[in-house]
């Protein structure tokens, strides 16, 4: 069976070392240490190196999941995680200042990789600060010739999490 690698990307804050958590069949290898800068307001903890967690599919066959740091200034993290990757799974903070802007800059990073795999999108938050809607996010997508699945999840709900993974299992047509 061919090795399945997922990435679990996005804004700090939105939930991708606890999504990994809530699937993982063991506790997530992770890298998180004390913020020191402004993140510091919003978080205690953040994903300095990456997270890595396993879920095994009916099947069988086991997925890696690899997730990334949120903040671009740890870019060279998320070209490194993604080699030998099929698929990503963007994680939007909807209570940040600009969700739709975040969405756009992780998109324009991993256009590549995008490209060649395909990607799904979970907006988180959406409890607390309902705006953007769902088709604010699609609207961008539609502007930007672009369509992905989005939906409103809570990372920490193992359900949620296991549609993201079953959306993009079925965007890349794998057998679950």
């Amino acid at each position: 069976m061919a090795q399945i690698k997922f990435i679990f990307t996005g804004s700090p804050g939105a939930g991708k070392s606890t999504a990994i958590a809530a699937i993982s069949e063991f506790p997530p290898v992770s890298t998180d240490v004390f913020s020191t800068d402004t993140l510091a307001n919003v978080k205690e903890k953040t994903t300095v190196a990456m997270d890595y967690g396993e879920f095994t599919l009916e099947n069988g066959q086991k997925i890696r999941l690899y997730g990334t740091p949120g903040q671009k200034r740890f870019r060279f993290m998320w070209e490194i995680l993604i080699q030998g990757g099929l698929g990503l799974i963007i994680l939007i903070d909807n209570r940040r200042s600009d969700p739709l802007a975040d969405l756009a800059m992780y998109l324009d990073n991993f256009a590549d990789f995008i490209r060649d795999t395909d990607a799904v999108i979970g907006i988180t938050g959406t409890d607390i600060k309902d705006t953007p809607t769902l088709d604010d996010f699609n609207d961008l997508l539609q502007q930007r010739s672009q369509m992905f699945p989005v939906f409103a999840i809570d990372a920490r709900q193992k359900d949620d999490v296991l549609l993201l993974l079953n959306a993009l299992l079925t965007c890349l047509e794998i057998p679950g």
